[in-house]
């Protein structure tokens, strides 16, 4: 059988995630250190899980309603009313998907064409590229600079408009980065996007995971913005439920019809018993006024600060992570590419972190350290991390 033939050229062509990569090498190692995967080391809370297993218990197991429970549509519809400070339509406005990544596949699909593209501020999450090409599009990658933050500037949009140029894609608090965008830095750009009639597909999953007091913004919450922006988000990171594959779309009505009409053909509707769990969620917070999750923000806003600081006596230099639980330091000046530091780091001290390339070409300088894990654990790896920079600087 001549499977070159066989398979779809695009699909074949793409790179394989560079995050499972070394978190698949690591996973052969032991006594290995992973700091590479992003994933909470907080279990999802007892409080959030209870309406889930009820559920179960209650032989709720059949499906839902395409567009996903209504009950849970209502809860997000308030969430993003009051965190993100936009109006949305539960009826007909929100789609659960199957985690955050099948609301950006299917959104994607949704909205571009054959020949069209996607600007991409980078580093940027690994799956972004791929999908615009699935789609038979092309991805226009946008270097952002540590300098000031990884954030997106009109400048860097107005430099790679063409007349193909159909969206753009937000990700803030950005992984790898920990990079943020305020309200007045999404206000600066909102002249370059509105000027060129772009798209903006917002993913804000880790929109709850924002330090140092300040705010997330959303573009979707600024004047005119609402109706060119399709906020992509759910429930893996700020909430603790990864393994629970729940997230959502929020877009303009005409937008939300067409990602609704792919879902269906897709999934058909989000797992029941992890809708239900994520209903359990939304209903423990608004009650507990956010508090669980926000003792887990405290404790990775505490690991940022000591990751930060042993980042910093190491020499590294780091742009400040004001979001996600992620750092991204520079080791070009160790002599080597973020390919090799990582390389060599996990084979020298048998700690895993993801290098920088895996989030595109101006990462490629950088290393990815995910500090969402204990912090015994996180302080043996920052000692080995220690250990192996400074035996570099002495070879």
């Amino acid at each position: 059988m001549d499977y070159d033939r066989l398979l779809n050229q695009t699909a074949l062509k793409l790179p394989s995630s560079g995050i499972r990569k070394f978190f698949d090498i690591a996973a052969t190692r032991q006594g290995c250190i992973s700091l590479g995967v992003g994933e909470p080391n907080f279990p999802t809370p007892a409080s959030f899980c209870e309406v889930g297993i009820n559920s179960v218990a209650e032989g709720k197991t059949g499906y839902t309603q395409n567009a996903g429970l209504p009950e849970l549509r209502k809860l997000v519809a308030e969430y993003v009313r009051r965190f993100v400070n936009a109006e949305y339509a539960y009826e007909d406005e929100i789609v659960i998907t199957v985690g955050a990544s099948e609301g950006i596949d299917n959104t994607l699909r949704a909205v571009v064409n054959i020949g069209d593209e996607v600007l991409i501020p980078e580093p940027c999450f690994v799956c972004y590229a791929p999908l615009v090409k699935m789609c038979g599009a092309q991805p226009v990658p946008v270097p952002c600079s540590p300098h000031d933050g990884f954030k997106l500037t009109a400048e860097a949009i107005e430099n790679n408009i063409t007349p193909r140029t159909k969206a753009v894609i937000l990700s803030y608090p950005n992984n790898p980065t920990g990079g943020i965008m305020t309200r007045e830095d999404l206000r600066a750009i909102r002249p370059a996007i509105v000027s060129n009639d772009l798209l903006v597909i917002s993913d804000e999953i880790y929109g709850g995971l924002v330090y140092d007091g300040e705010e997330f913004a959303s573009s979707a919450s600024l004047d005119g913005m609402r109706e060119r922006t399709v906020i992509v988000s759910g429930f893996s990171k700020y909430f603790a439920m990864t393994g629970w594959r729940v997230g959502y779309v929020c877009a303009p009505r005409e937008i939300a019809k067409v990602v609704l009409k792919l879902h269906q053909y897709s999934v058909m509707c989000a797992p029941t018993v992890s809708q239900y769990t994520a209903l359990g969620a939304l209903s423990a917070c608004f009650e507990d006024d956010f508090r669980t999750v926000n003792a887990m923000l405290k404790s990775y806003e505490k690991r940022r600060d000591r990751t930060l600081k042993r980042l910093t006596d190491m020499g590294m230099e780091c742009a400040p992570p004001k979001g996600t639980f992620y750092a991204f330091p520079y080791v070009g000046d160790l002599g080597m590419s973020g390919e090799e530091f990582a390389y060599s780091l996990l084979y020298e001290q048998n700690v895993a972190v993801v290098p920088g390339s895996a989030f595109g070409e101006s990462g490629k300088d950088f290393v990815r350290i995910s500090y969402a894990c204990e912090d015994k654990i996180l302080e043996e790896a920052l000692d080995r991390m220690e250990k192996f920079t400074a035996s570099k600087r002495k070879g």
